[in-house]
Parts: structure tokens; sequence; C-alpha cells
């Protein structure tokens, strides 16, 4: 690691840890970086096998709760970073980002924020199996084998997924999908708000992935959409820009080639940060 090289803060999704990040942590330290995964409240250094064994601890956690963390980790560092997160994380990103956290932001299939309905049958279809039951928002869903399956291996054989599952799956933080759902229809007080046309705002990148079924491309676009609709009725100048991959599913950051991904995404990052 260089002093002179921008750290980078890396924000896990739902239904994983930071472990997830592995790839693209390694990738960033091997040319220069500090790097920082940073886990979500409750999870801690466990491991994904420990944690399906005893989800407890992710019991009640909203978005603010988790967002508020990783702010009081992100201020510790002695300069800002750039902040990329992953599905839910990418969410935070974005959150983190109306804060004034980082001095660039990249969203990688990124959750919406409050006021973005766009929500395609797939999105709907992964959500299902924690919506179906609103008795236990505050509490814990277990990711079946099947349906991880669907959500991030649609690339693989079921085989090939279920050894992606033992690796990495985790239980579901429901409170955090429920308060996102909610927030869809609630632009100015959902749990996941952010201010669309704030002008201090630092770049914000959006990558979406072409065959991603938790959120689509419809869903990123959305997201921009929205950013650069703000921006005209406030006249920020704030960059809101989107990538979309060809043949990439949610598991982006660690499916075959994510060295594309992870490497337009630092590029871009220290390109707009640096102007």
């Amino acid at each position: 690691m260089t002093d002179t090289k921008t750290p980078i803060v890396l924000i896990h999704g739902l239904w994983m840890t930071p472990k997830s990040w592995d790839t693209w942590a390694e990738h960033y330290r091997a040319k220069g970086h500090q790097v920082v995964t940073l886990a979500w409240p409750g999870i801690g250094d466990r491991t994904p096998a420990d944690l399906r064994r005893d989800p407890s601890a992710l019991a009640g956690y909203g978005i603010a709760d988790i967002v508020d963390h990783l702010e009081a980790e992100i201020r510790k560092l002695p300069v800002k970073p750039i902040i990329m997160g992953h599905s839910f994380g990418g969410l935070f990103t974005q959150m983190l980002a109306d804060r004034g956290l980082g001095v660039a932001y990249v969203g990688v299939e990124p959750g919406q924020p409050a006021g973005i309905t766009t929500l395609p049958f797939s999105t709907v279809r992964t959500a299902f199996p924690i919506l179906r039951n609103p008795f236990k928002k505050n509490g814990v869903s277990q990711l079946s084998k099947a349906h991880f399956h669907f959500t991030f291996g649609n690339d693989l054989s079921r085989a090939e997924s279920d050894v992606e599952y033992e690796a990495n799956a985790i239980p579901s933080f429901n409170r955090v999908f429920f308060e996102g759902v909610a927030s869809a229809f609630n632009e100015k007080g959902g749990a996941s708000h952010v201010e669309y046309g704030r002008p201090e705002r630092a770049p914000l990148l959006i990558l979406a992935g072409e065959i991603d079924h938790v959120v689509p491309p419809a869903i990123a676009k959305a997201i921009v959409k929205k950013y650069r609709q703000g921006a005209a009725k406030t006249g920020s100048k704030a960059v809101v820009e989107y990538k979309e991959f060809a043949g990439r599913t949610h598991r982006i950051v660690s499916q075959k080639g994510w060295e594309e991904v992870a490497d337009y995404a630092l590029d871009w990052a220290l390109t707009h940060s640096a102007k």
C-alpha cells in the first residue's frame, strides 16, 4: 500500500458478508490501495456457515441502523475514500454519498433509494420469500439453495450454484427488505431517502448486469433517471453515469470476468474524483 493512493471502502449486499468482496479487495490491494471491507452490524468477522447456524444477531436491524454504522466506520479513515457497494450495499453507498463521505461512489447493481417504484417481476420474485410473511419483519429469513440459484447463480448449473451458496450465502436482514420496498412509495419519508438533486455530491457511477434478476438494468436506469431529474430541478452539476455489462448476473463481483468490472469501476472513480 502507498499512502498517496485513495483508500477504497467496499460494502456488501443482502445475503452476503464482506467475504463476497474478496476478489475485488485483493485486486485493488495489489494495485496499492488500502481496502476496507465493511460488515453490516451483527455480522462482524463471522463466517457464512456460522451465520447460517445462528443468525439471531442479524435480527431487527433496519436501513438507518446499518448506514449509521457504516458512516461511523468510514469517518475513522484519515481521508475520504472511494466508496463502492453491491446490491443493498449500493443503496447504502448512495445514502453515504448523500452524507458527503467519499470522493467518488460506485453503486454495483444497487438497490434503489426512496421514490423509485420500478420493480420488475424478477425483483419481486427475489423478494417474495421475505415479504410473504410480514410477521417476520424484524426477524431473519434463510435463503434456500434453489432461491439462491435464481437470485445469484443464474449463469451456473445448480451444482455450481450450491457451491457458491455454501461459500457465501447468509440469512436475510428482513427489516432492511421491508423498509426498502416501503420506501419505493415514500420518497420524502422513506428509510432510504436521498436528495437526488444535491449539488455538492461527489461523482456517482451506477453499474448494471444484463441478466441480473435482483437489480435488472431497468432499476439501474430508473436510478440514474431519478438523479438527473433531481439535478434538473436544482441546477446540480453533480456527475451521475451509467454502465451496463453484458452477460452479468447479480454475482457480478465474483462472476467469471469480474476483473473487467472491477477495473472499470476503479478507473472511473479515480478519473472522476481527480477532476
